[in-house]
């Protein structure tokens, strides 16, 4: 009569061994899925803002709108897929932002409208809006970096916009997003300082 193999024989191990390495390469290919869709979200957001900022009489005054609608039809196209709105938030305010600067914009301004309409629009769904508010300022200051523009500056901006779009859902979100974004100016500016530091 033949001994049972006991568990956590090498044939087991090489059973969770490839379990393991089968689950890493699946999620390694879902991650660079990932990426791509993410950066054909911001170059899809950034040519149409720039292009239509560049046929617009006004880039200052048409910006503000120009974002508005896009942001908002973001969230119409989560919406009728059900789902994607946070992971989408931060290619679409990260393709705005670049967008406007590209045709010279006040990119400080679009952050802050940007971010402030991303909050709202995940609040009219019933989306996670802390979670919208950080993915949307991630978006605008990876952006504003990118540019070559002032990221304390929008971070600032940007988080300013979160909570003052926030209060007007009510006390739990402003509560909400103020923990979800708690640190990213301190971060900022410790980033700065050091920059600066080391520039001395």
């Amino acid at each position: 009569m033949k001994e049972a193999e006991p568990i956590g024989s090498a044939d087991s191990k090489e059973n969770i061994g490839k379990a393991g390495s089968a689950i890493k390469m699946g999620v390694i290919s879902s991650l660079k899925g990932i990426h791509e869709i993410e950066a054909e979200i911001v170059s899809l957001v950034r040519n149409t803002v720039s292009n239509s900022l560049s046929s617009a009489g006004s880039v200052t005054r048409e910006a503000v709108g120009i974002s508005k609608d896009v942001v908002n039809g973001a969230i119409q196209a989560t919406e009728e897929v059900g789902t994607g709105l946070i992971l989408s938030t931060k290619s679409v305010a990260k393709g705005v932002v670049m967008g406007a600067s590209d045709v010279g914009g006040d990119i400080v301004s679009v952050a802050g409208q940007s971010v402030r309409f991303a909050v709202n629009g995940a609040a009219e769904i019933g989306a996670d809006v802390a979670m919208v508010a950080r993915r949307a300022v991630d978006g605008v200051i990876e952006a504003t970096k990118e540019v070559g523009g002032n990221a304390e500056e929008v971070a600032r901006v940007a988080v300013n916009g979160a909570i003052d779009a926030a209060s007007s859902i009510g006390t739990t979100a402003v509560r909400a997003v103020k923990d979800m974004l708690i640190g990213v100016v301190e971060g900022i500016n410790e980033v700065t300082g050091a920059t600066s530091h080391k520039s001395k």
